[in-house]
């Protein structure tokens, strides 16, 4: 990846040695690359947390300690990582202002088809409701249709029997 951003710039090249890309100039650090500083501290993290040391330690707050020294390392080497990154993105800005606008108007147009398939979603769901809505003001229509009152079931049922059975 840092090999990738490094042959964007034209005063910048990497060069393969022995199967591995060398690292830009901004990534490295007295103890490697930020991206190893940075898998280092994160493995430093799950290592305290499973640790057996901690596991049958007794003192929950130098457990604590521990592991809030490897996360604050974790982060701030987190941090540093992002910070080259964004120089990088600044340089890239500067030198070849083109595809930034590239990439914005590419992210414009997912976010635009994203958007429209979400308004395509609500549009199918109210219609679905609109669906409903009209069955059940018909519905209420037959209903109104029928006698209202104390005996209007009677009255329906009544005039559902056939006359030969009423006469007995």
């Amino acid at each position: 990846m840092a090999a990738s951003l490094s042959g964007m710039y034209s005063n910048q090249s990497s060069v393969p040695t022995a199967g591995h890309l060398t690292t830009p100039p901004g990534l490295k650090t007295p103890n490697g690359t930020l991206v190893d500083e940075l898998e280092a501290s994160f493995e430093a993290c799950f290592a305290s947390l499973v640790s057996q040391d901690y596991v049958n330690g007794t003192d929950q707050e130098e457990i604590r300690t521990g592991v809030d020294q490897c996360i604050q390392k974790f982060l701030d080497v987190a941090r540093q990582t992002e910070c080259f990154f964004l120089q990088k993105r600044l340089q890239l800005s500067v030198q070849k202002p083109e595809q930034v606008i590239k990439e914005d108007v590419s992210e414009l147009r997912n976010e635009l088809q994203r958007k429209e398939a979400l308004i395509q979603k609500h549009l199918s769901k109210l219609r679905n409701w609109q669906q409903v809505l009209e069955d059940i003001s018909v519905q209420h229509k037959k209903s109104t249709e029928i006698p209202q009152g104390p005996l209007a079931y009677l009255e329906q049922a009544s005039a559902n029997i056939p006359a030969a059975m009423k006469s007995t």
